[in-house]
């Protein structure tokens, strides 16, 4: 797991000083992959795009009051927002944690419409991440009649990320190494990786529903 675009949550019914280790799936298509171990802990970061304070209509994910899945881990729900005093950006969201959604389900049998992917922010381990898209905006500059091809470059073709988080089990990630990060799409680790400070570069994007709602965009891709 990583988050790109981090968004702090307390979890204020966890806790404090604690941490435990949840069992993560290495390949849900792949059974013989085997699981790994994830921290969790009191404070975890998600996407930015993952709350909204203000919902519109078809956006699922975290709300004020609303409750949703964290992946391997446990129903939280959202109980306040913490705001930058001068820019009124949201900062921060405190939310409670349901003990016994552990591993991802409730024994009451309710039910939640998203699950999210996160990081525990004391085991965050800092990246980059290169998101590279399209190089041109037609999909074939060679059919377009008297066009210079370099009006036809897509100014997004490579978008740098910096301040990432991804889960510590990614910390001694080599260089080539490849990675699907969950809800995000395919990575590889760059050359440029150090000890310090992980490269990631897209190689392959995932559908975003939300995203295509928000755009507008009902037959392109997420």
């Amino acid at each position: 797991m990583a988050v790109l675009r981090p968004l702090r949550v307390v979890i204020e019914n966890y806790p404090e000083g604690e941490a435990e280790e949840l069992e993560a799936i290495n390949n849900p298509e792949d059974p013989n992959a085997g699981t790994r171990k994830v921290p969790f802990s009191r404070v975890i970061y998600i996407e930015q795009d993952d709350f909204r304070e203000d919902p519109p209509p078809k956006f699922w994910r975290l709300a004020p009051g609303r409750e949703v899945r964290l992946r391997y881990a446990y129903f939280i729900k959202c109980v306040g927002v913490v705001k930058d005093e001068k820019t009124g950006e949201v900062i921060e969201l405190r939310c409670t944690y349901d003990p016994q959604t552990r591993g991802g389900d409730a024994p009451d049998g309710r039910k939640v419409k998203t699950t999210l992917h996160w990081v525990s922010a004391n085991h965050a381990v800092p990246a980059e991440v290169r998101l590279y898209d399209h190089l041109f905006t037609k999909a074939n500059p060679a059919e377009e009649e008297n066009a210079d091809f370099r009006t036809l470059l897509n100014p997004k073709s490579l978008e740098i990320v910096e301040n990432c988080f991804v889960e510590p089990s990614l910390a001694k990630a080599q260089s080539g190494s490849r990675y699907q990060f969950e809800r995000l799409g395919y990575f590889c680790v760059d050359p440029d990786s150090t000890k310090g400070k992980l490269v990631f570069n897209r190689t392959v994007t995932l559908r975003d529903e939300w995203a295509k709602i928000e755009k507008g965009d009902k037959g392109g891709k997420g």
